[in-house]
């Protein structure tokens, strides 16, 4: 749908509905989500769903799927385009975490549509896809970036860190969701991370960088002799 023909009203009527269904597929999957329990969810009528979403379940479960991907990324601003120091990663570790523990988030909502998309409708599948291959393209930015500047050795491998910290999330969430606890997920990113820390240059001792100490000033008595 244009979202451009909407009013201000149907605009924030039209993200109410999305958002609570994405709370709902994150709670009981797209399976357990119909246009019944979003109606009463969101308390609007069949034929309100059907003005802002044409195509029914599938269109919304799409925008769902674009919209969870819009705030995965916005969660993880502006460190995400930007890992390149070692302060900047542990401020995306903390921001993810907070995104996900913090709002009580025990499942990734990309990951929970990524296991089911496939089965549901290509085109989903295909979004899904787009937004993981972003993520890890993004994270594996952040680590040749880090090789640039010098702060990781070469042998720090982009393709399979970025790949092993998106595994991280998702298995960190899935052992995090039964602890209601932050600690397993810190604990799989911390892991993840560890190819980039054994990869770290040792930094130069301070005493290689000092200047050399200036020439003694010769005095006019000293030229003569």
């Amino acid at each position: 749908m244009n979202e451009t023909k909407l009013t201000e009203r149907g605009r924030r009527t039209r993200q109410r509905i999305i958002e609570a269904t994405g709370e709902q597929i994150l709670a009981s999957g797209i399976g357990g989500t119909t246009l019944d329990t979003v109606r009463a969810a969101t308390l609007t009528s069949k034929s309100q769903l059907f003005h802002y979403f044409p195509g029914g379940k599938t269109e919304l479960v799409r925008e769902v799927a674009v919209w969870e991907g819009r705030q995965l990324f916005a969660a993880q601003e502006p460190e995400i385009h930007d890992l390149g120091s070692w302060g900047s990663w542990e401020r995306w570790r903390a921001g993810l975490v907070e995104y996900y523990i913090g709002r009580g988030r025990w499942a990734c909502p990309i990951g929970s549509l990524a296991t089911q998309a496939a089965a549901v409708d290509a085109e989903l599948d295909r979004t899904v896809a787009e937004g993981m291959r972003a993520w890890r393209s993004a994270l594996a930015a952040g680590v040749l970036r880090m090789r640039t500047v010098g702060l990781v050795a070469e042998s720090a491998d982009p393709g399979r860190i970025s790949v092993s910290i998106l595994a991280a999330i998702q298995g960190g969430l899935v052992l995090s969701q039964p602890e209601r606890s932050a600690w397993p997920l810190e604990a799989a990113l911390d892991s993840a991370l560890s190819p980039l820390r054994s990869a770290e240059v040792a930094a130069t001792p301070a005493e290689e960088n000092v200047a050399p100490a200036p020439p003694p000033e010769t005095t006019p008595c000293q030229k003569r002799r």
